[in-house]
């Protein structure tokens, strides 16, 4: 599907009281355009995260805005790196698996290799491992900060090929702000 009839969704910050935190409503009046939209996107994650450092609130606040953010996502989330595997973070979606080993599957292959792998077709991809059985594309990225692995950022598509070149730029990102927010 052309990036133009994408349908792009973002949170903007909204005062409710000199009394009580930023809270955020949906948008849908940002670009549709995929670079455009991601920079818009990796503003509105800055902001998010300004003065929060734990990992869990933010990875939680970091997956929700995605999910509520990008059109034709069916999950997106962290798995974390715990005792040398992948275990069930923050996430929006349905139920998922809740351990990965290091090396199998999407996931455990972009944490062993410390890239990010993108799957046009999950179908393909040799030792899938399907949580969901309506995915059909998937991006998982690499959280690394300081040479520390701490885990990956998945996101699935129940639309064959959804993720391209400018989603990764984008989301690569959006991680690397997540990461900068975070204290280990």
């Amino acid at each position: 599907m052309p990036a133009a009839t994408l349908k792009w969704f973002f949170w903007t910050p909204h005062i409710l009281s000199s009394h009580t935190a930023t809270m955020f409503e949906i948008k849908s009046s940002l670009p549709t355009d995929k670079p455009a939209a991601y920079a818009e996107l990796a503003t509105l994650l800055q902001g998010l995260l300004t003065g929060e450092t734990d990992f869990i609130a933010n990875a939680a606040n970091t997956a929700a805005l995605i999910f509520n953010s990008l059109p034709e996502l069916n999950w997106a989330g962290f798995y974390r790196l715990v005792a040398g595997e992948l275990v069930l973070g923050p996430f929006q979606g349905k139920p998922a698996c809740v351990r990965l080993q290091l090396g199998k599957g999407v996931c455990g292959t972009s944490a062993q290799q410390r890239k990010t792998v993108l799957v046009p077709d999950v179908h393909a991809f040799p030792g899938h491992i399907a949580c969901d059985a309506a995915s059909r594309s998937e991006i998982v990225i690499p959280v690394i900060k300081n040479g520390q692995l701490l885990g990956v950022l998945d996101l699935d598509s129940p639309q064959h090929g959804r993720f391209d070149a400018a989603d990764q730029e984008g989301l690569e990102r959006l991680v690397a702000i997540f990461v900068t927010a975070v204290k280990i």
